[in-house]
């Protein structure tokens, strides 16, 4: 090829970079909602078809009635707030234990030997199935609840903090101390950014195993709360107010999977994988 031809493919190819950057990106904000709110939408045309049965399952319409009838008495937004309540102080509390056991027998040969496979054989251990003990240790009041959220939450934030810390390659934080960095900056530069991709991944997990938690341990003869608004509901057949309550769970379990999201891309934007993704 002459150099005329290859100016003129390096001038195409120029061409095709500089087109591809110009290209509008799509947004992709919404997408993640993409897929329920094409169920909602199919559901609303059964419905209105009369293909569902409304006394056995209410139409969307009829499900954000609800909505607006519970928000104007104010027992949604409160019966809302106690269960983000419940769940958010579980999962601060449980997701704590985790990491520190996680971070302790992770960097010690010795507590790993003499709390790890204890961990593991009380992990399991169904944590739903400790119900009615703790309905005896703890009574039915709120830290019933809370107790078992924090043992859902723990030990998924527990095996992947351990598991996260112990596969970072030791070669790099050899590296590190050939340059001289000292053992708190080997955990801030090396071995914290190496183990944040699977602590997260046990983040996102804890959060379903959190509202998974949450709907049994409302059910504890609960007096506030989503869980006691759905029982109310079959109480009283308000077959609205109870699909409502199974919509509420499921947009509270998508919503914290879609912050955890955010938190990856925030705190992970440095791993190639994201800035592929931003570029």
């Amino acid at each position: 090829m002459d150099a005329a031809g290859s100016a003129a493919l390096g001038d195409g190819i120029a061409a095709k970079k500089l087109f591809r950057r110009a290209r509008p990106e799509m947004d992709t904000r919404f997408l993640p909602w993409f897929f329920p709110v094409l169920f909602l939408a199919i559901w609303q045309a059964g419905s209105a078809a009369g293909w569902i049965n409304s006394r056995v399952l209410p139409s969307p319409l009829e499900v954000f009635a609800s909505v607006f009838r519970l928000s104007e008495s104010g027992e949604l937004w409160e019966n809302l707030r106690v269960s983000c309540l419940r769940a958010g102080c579980g999962f601060v509390i449980g997701g704590s234990i985790g990491l520190l056991l996680g971070f302790f027998t992770a960097t010690s040969r010795q507590l790993e030997i003499l709390l790890d496979t204890s961990l593991q054989m009380f992990r399991t251990i169904p944590h739903l199935a400790l119900t009615p003990l703790v309905i005896i240790w703890f009574g039915i009041g709120e830290q019933a609840k809370i107790f078992l959220i924090v043992c859902g939450v723990m030990f998924p934030i527990y095996l992947n903090t351990f598991h996260g810390i112990r596969s970072v390659d030791p070669r790099l934080i050899d590296m590190g101390r050939v340059y001289g960095l000292g053992r708190r900056e080997l955990w801030r530069q090396i071995i914290l950014p190496g183990a944040l991709p699977s602590i997260l991944v046990g983040v996102r997990f804890s959060m379903g195993v959190m509202w998974m938690t949450l709907i049994v341990a409302e059910g504890i003869a609960a007096s506030s709360g989503i869980g006691y608004m759905a029982s109310n509901a079959r109480e009283m057949m308000q077959t609205d107010v109870m699909v409502l309550s199974i919509l509420l769970y499921a947009f509270l379990g998508k919503l914290a999977d879609v912050l955890a999201r955010r938190l990856e891309r925030l705190w992970l934007a440095w791993r190639p994988e994201f800035l592929r993704a931003a570029s």
